[in-house]
């Protein structure tokens, strides 16, 4: 008796909406370059503005925030909770539909500036749409421990509500409010995600046994003076006590890098990154203490936190998971992977150092910071578009 076997059906060649970080990480890497390009030729060259219901400086910060950084944010969410918790997360029509929500947001804000309306609905009708797909594994897997990711996700929801409430003319300082509790909040999920994998990169990719050090105390501190910060910062103004809890965050965030440091990460780009980017974001922290000490300017501890720390990190963790998804090697970077983050370090240079020791040239440092910035997410694109948008080289789903 002869058997037939049913061949196995090869996967479909186009591959971006089988998981979560597929089209997330495209659309945030398109949109970094697009925005940036925008600010800076608005900002220092003097192109026309679009007649924005709010500061342009709040559109950029909103976009980078709630824009950027939250579609990173979904894409590597909707790929991790899915490991977590062996319940699949949307793939499919459902993942491109959320995607286009995101998108059509952005569109709308600048095609249609004066709609804030309708940005505010597409804007707040992503972020809860999102929470809800990230909730419904979570609460099926009964797992308590992500609960804190969840209520970071509802968190930067209610942020987006108050910026939107103040652009609309309902709350008064809703608009800084929502700008800054989002940027806090970020680097509060990007610190809570950090810690749960970074020291796990490390030990498994430097190439020799090491144990590193994760202390309770820094845990449970980091969080508690994260939340302090950011009630005394945004909401309270309290400059003097915002500065202090500033302080004490940098002490804590260092013992934990000094812990997590071994000489080994420096051969390896998609570690080194990682750590330079968490550093980059203590040191915003820094910057915030000694702000009202030597009458910084404000917007340096911003951007070591934007460029820095967001920045670094969130182009350090798309390579790594979008390598690691799609059946490639996380040992070896691709050939170009580096120049990204040097790129980007070059950004955060010109940016925040730079400024900071000579500040009569900051329109100079800024284009830099541009060019680099855009240089780095037009590279990062160049090498990822295919990893992206085509199935696994293993054969795996995904």
């Amino acid at each position: 008796m002869i058997t037939i076997q049913n061949p196995v059906k090869p996967p479909h060649p186009f591959a971006l909406f089988n998981l979560g970080f597929r089209p997330f990480f495209l659309l945030a890497g398109l949109f970094s370059i697009a925005s940036i390009l925008l600010w800076g030729g608005i900002f220092v060259y003097g192109w026309p503005a679009p007649r924005l219901a709010y500061a342009l400086s709040q559109w950029h910060a909103h976009e980078m925030i709630y824009g950027y950084a939250v579609a990173v944010v979904a894409g590597f969410l909707l790929t991790a909770v899915r490991n977590w918790t062996n319940v699949p997360t949307v793939i499919g029509w459902p993942l491109g539909g959320l995607a286009a929500m995101w998108l059509a947001a952005r569109v709308v804000g600048l095609a249609m500036p004066q709609q804030v309306w309708l940005m505010a609905v597409l804007d707040g009708a992503f972020n809860l749409l999102l929470c809800a797909a990230l909730a419904q594994p979570i609460i099926r897997a009964k797992q308590k421990q992500q609960i804190g990711i969840l209520i970071i996700m509802a968190l930067l929801t209610l942020g987006n509500a108050l910026f939107y409430l103040g652009a609309l003319g309902y709350l008064e300082q809703g608009v800084v409010w929502g700008l800054y509790a989002g940027l806090y909040l970020i680097i509060s999920l990007i610190f809570v995600m950090a810690r749960r994998v970074v020291p796990f990169f490390i030990e498994r990719g430097v190439g020799y046994e090491v144990v590193l050090q994760n202390r309770a105390w820094v845990d449970r501190s980091s969080i508690f003076l994260l939340l302090l910060f950011l009630i005394s910062e945004v909401f309270l103004r309290w400059a003097g006590i915002a500065a202090l809890l500033a302080a004490l965050l940098v002490v804590v965030h260092g013992v934990r890098l000094y812990g997590w440091h071994t000489p080994g990460i420096w051969r390896k780009p998609l570690l080194w990154v990682l750590f330079v980017g968490y550093a980059a974001a203590v040191f915003g922290f820094l910057l915030k203490a000694l702000t009202p000490l030597m009458g910084l300017s404000p917007s340096l501890a911003v951007h070591a936190f934007a460029v820095g720390g967001i920045g670094m990190m969130t182009v350090g963790m798309m390579a790594r998971v979008a390598l690691g998804h799609t059946g490639r090697s996380i040992q070896e970077p691709i050939k170009g992977l580096p120049l990204v983050f040097f790129l980007l370090a070059a950004a955060f240079i010109a940016r925040v150092l730079l400024p900071l020791a000579v500040p009569t040239n900051y329109l100079v440092w800024l284009a830099f910071a541009q060019v680099f910035w855009i240089s780095a997410y037009a590279l990062f694109l160049f090498i990822y578009l295919p990893i992206l948008i085509k199935p696994r080289v293993d054969g795996m789903p995904g």
